[in-house]
């Protein structure tokens, strides 16, 4: 049995970063490269405002001034240029060359209008500043500006400034393939089908196959799996045909008769760097290298220790193949302490709040036993205790993990 720390450090060792590859940008990829703007956002100057633009000069123009409406600039008109006089503009439009400021609509009095109802003379009703209410060209992004680091995960937000500066394409890491085999004759994969005497339904399948997506991964096959050497030899032959690098299962690797895993690796050819961690819980958790470079994590089958071996030992491998840096915790003061009965470290489900002054803390969830599923549900964050670490006391700082080292906490005040 090995520490946590030793595991990890022979974990990222074994998880190479994936090749480079460019691809139309998507939710979830991982930059490779920075991304730099062959453009300037905005790419011209532009009102901010419904009104009228003006040529206000270094002096501005004071409430009073009188203006004959000479021009109109909607949204998607092309450049113009203005020979003096206001013109009427709409929010986005282009600033007509010769005009400096724009003054909204609301503040102007419409002295005369043309034969079509248009303002023809404005006055103003309130002073206009050099500059006021325009959107300089680059004023958010420059050309030749990087805009985006190597290491950003795409998600709207990175999306939607990718779209506006006009970039089709992205380096990014390859998506990591995973194949996910769930091990024993116990497990009912359909949710309508009744359980017979001694059956349970496969509830870590479609957790695992979730948090694989959300932690940057693809899902290339998923399947149940007997506890039989043979049905598993055919399983790992599958995950090899389908691409997999990095195959997932979970069950059958503690001491118990059916507990095949281990020796099956052997006959396969693979290399095994650790077999129990001290941890807890999931403490029989494997590691090994398949002759193919594949990487493999056998995962104990309890949820909770399910859970905590794909957030803490499948998901720095992840990291690593997604080219990221390890990943560092948060850490919060612990509301009610917590008391430590084995020199292990320990991932408990732990629930993330707003104290009443604003101030983030964490707490530990009752229920921290490996088969518990509901206290998952209730939880949003990771907490925990190192092997080292004793009884805690309340206040005490403890290392605290998001759900997913690419989720952010979802907070909400203490209730």
């Amino acid at each position: 049995m090995i520490g946590y720390d030793e595991a990890l450090v022979l974990i990222q060792r074994e998880a190479k970063p994936l090749p480079v590859v460019s691809r139309t940008p998507v939710p979830g990829q991982v930059l490779a490269e920075p991304v730099h703007s062959g453009e300037d956002l905005p790419p011209f100057d532009n009102s901010a405002m419904d009104g009228f633009a003006l040529r206000v000069g270094d002096a501005g123009a004071v409430a009073g001034g009188e203006f004959e409406v000479l021009g109109a600039q909607a949204a998607g008109d092309a450049q113009a240029v203005a020979q003096g006089g206001a013109w009427e503009i709409m929010t986005g439009a282009r600033i007509p060359d010769g005009l400096d400021a724009v003054i909204p609509v609301e503040q102007v009095e419409v002295l005369a209008r043309d034969g079509d109802g248009k303002p023809a003379r404005i006055r103003l009703q309130a002073d206009v500043p050099p500059g006021q209410h325009l959107r300089r060209h680059g004023e958010d992004v420059r050309k030749g500006d990087r805009f985006l680091a190597a290491g950003t995960r795409l998600d709207a937000p990175q999306l939607m400034l990718l779209a506006a500066l006009g970039v089709p394409l992205v380096d990014v890491h390859a998506t990591p393939r995973v194949a996910l085999l769930n091990t024993g004759r116990e497990l009912v994969d359909d949710p309508a089908q009744a359980l017979g005497s001694g059956e349970i339904r496969n509830s870590n399948g479609p957790y695992l196959a979730r948090r694989i997506e959300q932690a940057g991964g693809e899902v290339v096959l998923r399947q149940t799996v007997s506890d039989d050497a043979e049905a598993f030899f055919i399983a790992m032959e599958q995950a090899r045909s389908a691409g997999a690098e990095l195959v997932l299962s979970t069950g059958a690797v503690s001491m118990g008769r059916y507990d095949f895993i281990p020796d099956a690796l052997r006959k396969l050819g693979a290399t095994l760097h650790f077999h129990k961690v001290a941890i807890r819980p999931g403490k029989p958790l494997l590691f090994a290298t398949l002759p193919n470079g594949a990487l493999f994590f056998g995962l104990p089958g309890n949820p909770a220790s399910s859970a905590v071996g794909l957030r803490f030992f499948v998901e720095p491998a992840l990291r690593a193949m997604l080219g990221l840096a390890p990943e560092r915790p948060l850490r919060l003061p612990l509301l009610g302490g917590y008391r430590k009965r084995h020199a292990l470290r320990f991932h408990l489900k732990g629930h993330v709040a707003l104290d009443g002054e604003g101030r983030l803390q964490a707490r530990v969830l009752p229920g921290q036993e490996s088969f518990r599923i509901a206290p998952l549900a209730h939880s949003n964050a990771w907490v925990v205790v190192d092997a080292a670490a004793g009884d805690l006391p309340d206040g005490a700082l403890v290392d605290v993990y998001p759900p997913g080292h690419l989720l952010g906490l979802q907070l909400q005040g203490q209730g």
